[in-house]
């Protein structure tokens, strides 16, 4: 097993905390006291958010454990940026919302910087599956 050093396990830690209390603070009061009816997808990304602040805390607690997460993490938002923002950015047709979530979806920069990238190749890639049967 790879081993990960203290100092990268409490950078992993500050990162799930930043995302459970920074993401958390933002989307936890919306859900528990909705201003209006929301739309189906609107609701469904809320709910995706919550659930992901949710888990990050647990992150800070088991931080190779819920590695996952910060791949999630960062898969959606390198989709996001890719499928969504970059051709209405070559469109011309980036509006003020638009702007707000690309930065907000920059700032993702951060998790592969912080992920322990031996661990992952060692716990993720060589190692063995789970047995199928």
């Amino acid at each position: 097993m790879s081993e990960v050093s203290l100092l990268r396990l409490h950078l992993l830690r500050a990162l799930y905390l930043l995302i459970a209390v920074g993401l958390g603070s933002e989307i936890w009061p919306i859900i528990v006291e909705p201003a209006k009816p929301w739309s189906l997808m609107h609701g469904v990304a809320l709910s995706l958010l919550a659930a992901l602040s949710a888990l990050a805390a647990l992150g800070v607690r088991y931080p190779l454990q819920m590695l996952p997460l910060l791949f999630f993490e960062l898969l959606w938002k390198a989709i996001w940026l890719v499928v969504i923002a970059w051709p209405l950015w070559r469109a011309g047709q980036v509006d003020a919302a638009t702007w707000e979530t690309i930065v907000a979806c920059a700032m993702g920069v951060i998790v592969p910087i912080v992920i322990p990238w031996s661990y992952v190749l060692a716990n993720y890639v060589k190692k063995p599956g789970d047995r199928w049967w």
